[in-house]
């Protein structure tokens, strides 16, 4: 009789034991949910409960690749195109930074959580314009929402805290290869970073036209100014594209890099140390001086780019298009406008917005 209570204390003990572990689970659970959903700041395209949703995302594990990216409202189904070609073509754990203005977060919020990027893995940052007072000078050639964000590359450390290695995107891109593959390129011993010299195999040819020569030093800088002078830059050196990044965020920090670009973009406010036939890309000039024979270089196939100048179309095959690993829009033409070369390709990877405000502009449409 001893026995058998002694077999039901034991009994009770265990039942109470497991509960208290399924509890702690499902604590446990709830708390990563939790973290994964923020409500300060973050947004994330899933409930904190069970749904299948998150049993997919769940399946995506192992290191997480970190990816910056902007978003303009006039331009977010750029965005959409190039964060579903990077998900669809890997199946890495890669965890989105989309840095935008308050304007855009509710259109960004609908066209992710009711399409199939549910399942992306993403938070957004409010860029906040302040960091650029008295560095920047006012450039009609550009949008103004689209001139802020595209320094946001400069800030990446502080966008993405705590991780020591992150890729930063253009929103006029597609990825069709792995992105694990890209974010395993080595960078030597010191770099802190990894840029697409515009003197590659795959590239070369691609010199915006009206522009002047833009694949060296002398088609950003003016060598004329004393401050550049004095840094005994050659002026034939080999330029690079700054719309991909692999960024070493360990040594981006330790060399102070974010404090360099802005001493040359407050340098440059003062003197107007660019080029005069600078084209858009008002964030080459800094990172081309803070980078000078101080970066590694990226696969050539892993950045095909000029697509969006005159006489693209002529200058790739399709097969050539086909094998690139990603293909970047950069120039004038944008493949979701009508006169851009290969916007069949881009295509591939857009998702209609579900609101209804972006539309792709194509040939046949009136």
């Amino acid at each position: 009789m001893t026995l058998r209570k002694v077999n039901v204390v034991i009994l009770i003990l265990l039942a109470v034991a497991f509960l208290i572990i399924v509890q702690r689970n499902l604590l446990n659970l709830s708390d990563f949910l939790h973290k994964e959903n923020p409500d300060a700041g973050q947004i994330l395209p899933f409930e904190a409960e069970l749904s299948p949703d998150v049993k997919l995302k769940m399946e995506r594990k192992g290191e997480e690749i970190p990816v910056l990216i902007t978003a303009t409202e006039d331009r977010l189904g750029a965005v959409i195109t190039a964060m579903n070609s990077v998900y669809q073509n890997s199946k890495a754990n890669v965890v989105f930074t989309i840095v935008t203005l308050n304007d855009t977060v509710g259109h960004l919020k609908a066209w992710m959580s009711e399409t199939k990027l549910k399942n992306v893995k993403y938070k957004v940052v409010i860029f906040q314009p302040e960091l650029l007072n008295g560095k920047i000078s006012k450039d009609p050639r550009m949008p103004e929402a689209a001139k802020l964000l595209s320094f946001a590359r400069f800030y990446l450390p502080v966008y993405i805290p705590e991780v020591e290695k992150a890729i930063y995107l253009d929103d006029d891109i597609v990825v069709q290869g792995d992105i694990q593959d890209l974010y395993e390129t080595n960078l030597k011993p010191g770099h802190a970073a990894a840029f697409s010299d515009d003197c590659d195999s795959a590239s070369a040819k691609g010199i915006v036209r009206g522009a002047g020569n833009q694949n060296n030093y002398m088609g950003f800088l003016d060598f004329k100014k004393e401050a550049i002078k004095k840094l005994g830059m050659r002026a034939n050196t080999c330029s690079f594209n700054p719309g991909l990044i692999i960024a070493n965020l360990t040594e981006w920090k330790n060399q102070n890099i974010t404090q360099q670009l802005e001493h040359w973009m407050e340098h440059n406010s003062q003197e107007n140390l660019y080029s005069n036939a600078l084209a858009d890309s008002v964030t080459t000039p800094p990172l081309l001086i803070v980078f000078y024979k101080r970066h590694s270089s990226i696969d050539p196939m892993w950045h095909v780019r000029h697509l969006g100048t005159t006489g693209a179309g002529n200058r790739y095959s399709p097969q050539f298009v086909r094998a690139a690993k990603l293909l970047h829009w950069n120039g004038h033409y944008k493949p979701w406008g009508r006169t851009s070369s290969f916007s069949d390709v881009w295509d591939q990877w857009f998702i209609p917005d579900p609101t209804g405000k972006f539309h792709p502009v194509r040939r046949h449409e009136a």
